[in-house]
């Protein structure tokens, strides 16, 4: 198993196993939803390597400006009972939308939010339903 022993926290999942659990999950989304939606363009010549570089840059944000962007609006997303933190992923895809420039597009804010919702499904069902309960049973029998 590639977990870690924290000090602090018992165990803890490394950070390869974070990553792969996270880049499967986005994997999995992207792939959906280019093939649901015609709206979301990749560039069709470099298809599998901007959807490679989409979802790295995806899990990189989501590990560096995230939690800013989490803290910055709690406020906002305490008011709205939650329903503001998909709006923190939106922004994340338009950020990797607005780098990539005509390599990757999001075209409509229906959509784009459609994407940002699934993400946050995405990291709440790898956080919940796997880190979580494989942390809980090492920590419980180690």
């Amino acid at each position: 198993m590639h977990l870690v022993k924290d000090s602090k926290n018992g165990f803890v999942i490394s950070k390869f196993l974070d990553w792969v659990l996270y880049i499967f999950g986005y994997t999995v989304v992207f792939i959906i939803v280019t093939n649901m939606f015609k709206s979301v363009y990749i560039d069709l010549e470099h298809s599998y390597i901007y959807s490679v570089i989409i979802v790295l840059m995806i899990y990189f944000l989501n590990k560096t400006v995230k939690p800013i962007l989490v803290t910055l609006t709690i406020p906002i997303t305490g008011l709205t009972l939650g329903l503001f933190y998909p709006f923190i992923n939106l922004f994340i895809l338009k950020l990797v939308d607005w780098i990539l420039g005509p390599h990757f597009q999001l075209h409509g804010l229906f959509i784009s939010l459609i994407v940002a919702i699934l993400l946050s499904i995405t990291n709440l069902m790898v956080e919940n339903i796997i880190i979580k309960p494989i942390i809980k049973r090492v920590n419980k029998n180690g």
